[in-house]
């Protein structure tokens, strides 16, 4: 038991393990996303429906979105933004590797006869000869990645773009780091039976690394038949720091904001958000 406690409570490196598949394609996981997705009233797996029409409007705005726009949202999800971007008119394509998301947001587009491409793959492998004027990664998704992940994504955003074309994107600042701490806790079916329909025992880990501007929760769960590990890592940036690594992968940053919505920056933000071109 000693041990075991002591393996649950080891401090991994940085993005040492990826496990993404295990919240998102997990059949009984993946359905509480979707449900977290779907409640309007709260910012969890998506902002609240006011800040999304929001959102939406200023990125129709800022981004002079007519019927000619190409669009890709990456993680597009259950298509909260994919959906509203195409009633403006815009030829939207959605990648998520969540099944149960993207059955829900082709039912949805569905009934409201919208033609969006939806597309089932892991952002990381899909692949296209189509160009996009625009390309968002909306929900500080990019937070989650690893430096070499981020390195192919800006890749493939490089690529994606068309030559005036513009990237969108939120991640979590310093300030936000600056507020986390570490902690060590266990709950019995944690999250309301979250992790699965069985009972359960969840050590929640969260692990916090100075020089790397990184946290980890880290989820261990415990079943009679079975015990998994989940990593929920998430990198915090600075305006600097990103505009450095933005700078070595071929891209110019053109301003920021604090939130997708065109928020005035504000350097006391927990999150903002920037408008990119490739060089």
């Amino acid at each position: 038991m000693y041990k075991k406690l002591k393996e649950i409570n080891s401090r991994p490196a940085p993005f040492q393990f990826y496990t993404a598949l295990e919240l998102w394609a997990n059949e009984y996981t993946s359905k509480q996303m979707l449900a977290y997705h779907l409640n309007e009233s709260i910012d969890l797996s998506s902002r609240n429906i006011k800040f999304i029409e929001q959102s939406v409007e200023w990125i129709v705005s800022h981004f002079g979105v007519n019927t000619n726009t190409q669009i890709a949202d990456f993680g597009c999800g259950p298509g909260l933004y994919a959906t509203r971007l195409a009633e403006q008119g815009a030829n939207v394509t959605g990648i998520d590797f969540s099944k149960n998301s993207l059955e829900y947001a082709k039912k949805i587009a569905a009934q409201k006869c919208l033609n969006i491409n939806y597309v089932y793959t892991n952002y990381f492998d899909f692949e296209t000869t189509n160009k996009f004027d625009l390309l968002t990664m909306i929900m500080c998704d990019f937070c989650v990645l690893s430096p070499e992940q981020r390195r192919i994504m800006l890749s493939k955003f490089s690529t994606l773009l068309k030559p005036n074309g513009s990237l969108l994107l939120d991640v979590y600042s310093l300030n936000s780091f600056n507020q986390k701490e570490e902690s060590a806790t266990y709950e019995l079916n944690q999250l309301n039976r979250f992790w699965s329909p069985n009972d359960y025992y969840c050590f929640v880990n969260t692990f916090k690394y100075e020089a790397e501007k990184v946290t980890l929760d880290q989820y261990t769960i415990i079943e009679e038949s079975q015990i998994r590990v989940v990593y929920n890592w998430l990198q915090y940036f600075s305006t600097e720091s990103l505009i450095g690594e933005f700078e070595e992968n071929g891209f110019k940053i053109e301003g920021f904001f604090s939130d997708v919505a065109g928020t005035t920056f504000d350097p006391e933000s927990a999150e903002f958000a920037l408008v990119a071109k490739k060089v």
